[in-house]
């Protein structure tokens, strides 16, 4: 490194400590900024990837496929044949991690004191599991028999917590589920309540009810007929390929949609919060800015002789620029680095989450679990750092290029 490059770092090193109180301040203000950016988008991040986390398994899967008419009617009439050995083959192959097929139909389920109505999911026991309705939720009780039960084994029902407390029933006691045939009659079956489970969305318990799927098949009278077909990959940020390979290898005649496609509000937030994180980096900053253009503006002010001095001995108005620079940046990137260590160290320390379970009912309503994840993605600290260090540098440019306009005249003879 030339000398004169080292002597310019020492000179602006010193210059940056001669007022010691005024350079913590700023660099306080530059850690804080920073640590806000990246840690506070982490949770914002970590909140929004648990509701989507969330609305992914009350979906369920990255992809769903039905029948062309299914949305707009979903009754039994727009069920469709098992998938036949090609598509099973396909499925078992990447990029699917899992698939699992399902009879979703709207149904009255009734006790010996309320009737409400509901949505009743015939699944096998074996596949459901990942895709979100797991053992670990069951409550009471026990979870659906595997489809190699025998059948009297799996004539048990699983209802949600919520449901259980509005029809007034136990765990054991008998309920009645009314649906109706493709042929309009209606069909009713007795069912013993076998497990009660719980979920993280309290509309969902309420509504939504669980059966082997088999059962249900001869219930409705639609014997290897099903409703939807769930696919699971290995990344929900991006199903583009995912959805291309299922709808090549789906009957044509089937409709094959992706989450993004099935919910848009949860497609809304995830696409806001993409938008909603450099905003926030933004908005920090400039607060930041007011703080950082008014520190090195009285460092100017202070420093108006010393300037005209160094303007005398021949140091171009470049050269001022270049110290003042120079000052800026070593604050800026000192600042970024314990800014980015402050936030590392803090994500860290909340690595297994923040317990809300205080006001677990509230996040609830917003589909958020009782423990808030922070989410770290490194392109929100790269794009927090490049905010930081690209404007810090284009608004300390103003008070360099004032001071460099300075007369050295009139600045020695100024105060």
């Amino acid at each position: 490194m030339p000398l004169a490059a080292i002597g310019g770092f020492k000179l602006a090193w010193r210059n940056l400590w001669r007022n010691y109180r005024r350079t913590l301040i700023m660099l306080v203000a530059i850690v804080v900024a920073v640590w806000a950016m990246i840690f506070m988008t982490a949770l914002m991040r970590g909140m929004t990837n648990d509701m989507v986390v969330s609305g992914l398994k009350a979906l369920p899967g990255f992809v769903q496929v039905h029948h062309s008419a299914y949305r707009d009617d979903p009754s039994v009439v727009n069920s469709f044949a098992m998938p036949d050995a090609a598509f099973r083959k396909a499925m078992s192959a990447l990029p699917v991690t899992d698939w699992a097929v399902r009879i979703k139909v709207p149904a009255v389920i009734a006790s010996e004191r309320d009737t409400r109505g509901v949505t009743l999911l015939g699944i096998d026991a074996d596949k459901e599991q990942a895709f979100g309705f797991t053992k670990e939720q069951i409550i009471a009780g026990h979870y659906l028999a595997e489809p190699t039960a025998q059948e009297q084994d799996r004539k048990g029902i699983v209802i949600g917590q919520k449901l259980l407390e509005k029809l007034e029933t136990k765990l054991g006691r008998r309920i009645v589920i009314m649906s109706q045939d493709p042929d309009n009659n209606l069909v009713d079956r007795g069912f013993i309540i076998s497990g009660i489970y719980s979920s993280s969305i309290p509309g969902f318990e309420e509504h939504h009810v669980y059966a082997d799927r088999q059962y249900i098949e001869k219930m409705l009278h639609i014997p290897n007929q099903i409703s939807e077909i769930s696919i699971l990959g290995s990344n929900y940020h991006d199903v583009t390929a995912l959805t291309a390979y299922v709808k090549s290898h789906a009957p044509i005649s089937l409709e094959t949609l992706n989450w993004l496609e099935l919910d848009t509000y949860l497609s809304m937030m995830s696409k806001v919060m993409d938008s909603y994180a450099l905003v926030w980096i933004l908005v920090i900053f400039l607060a930041l800015s007011f703080g950082l253009i008014n520190t090195l503006m009285m460092a100017v002010f202070e420093r108006i002789r010393e300037i005209g001095l160094m303007r005398a001995l021949g140091m171009r108005g470049t050269g001022i620029i270049k110290i003042l620079l120079l000052e800026s940046s070593m604050l800026l990137v000192l600042g970024l680095i314990i800014g980015n260590a402050l936030s590392l160290l803090m994500l860290y320390l909340i690595r297994d989450g923040i317990d809300l379970s205080a006001v677990a009912d509230g996040m609830a309503m917003f589909g958020y679990g009782a423990v808030l994840h922070a989410q770290f993605i490194f392109s929100d600290m790269l794009l927090a750092n490049g905010v930081v260090i690209t404007l810090g540098l284009l608004i300390c440019l103003y008070p360099a290029w004032k001071a460099s306009r300075y007369d050295p005249v009139v600045a020695l003879n100024k105060y």
